[in-house]
């Protein structure tokens, strides 16, 4: 999918320096595969603590079970 953007060439070049890429297309490439990841572990982080776990699980007696 073809799509012009007008990004500011400074922070292209930067990117372009900072990442050593070759290409203007590697660089938003890789901006994007990075805030995805980035919102990903976010959504991740708000569920910390929102699991209830059983106080009478015995993990040890599951490790020994052969």
């Amino acid at each position: 999918m073809a799509t012009n953007l007008a990004i500011d060439d400074q922070l292209i070049q930067e990117a372009l320096i900072i990442g050593k890429h070759r290409t203007k297309k590697a660089v938003v490439t890789e901006a994007l595969q990075e805030y995805i990841q980035r919102r990903k572990q976010l959504e991740i982080i708000k569920m910390f603590g929102s699991v209830e776990y059983d106080p009478g699980y015995d993990y040890k007696h599951q490790r020994n079970i052969q």
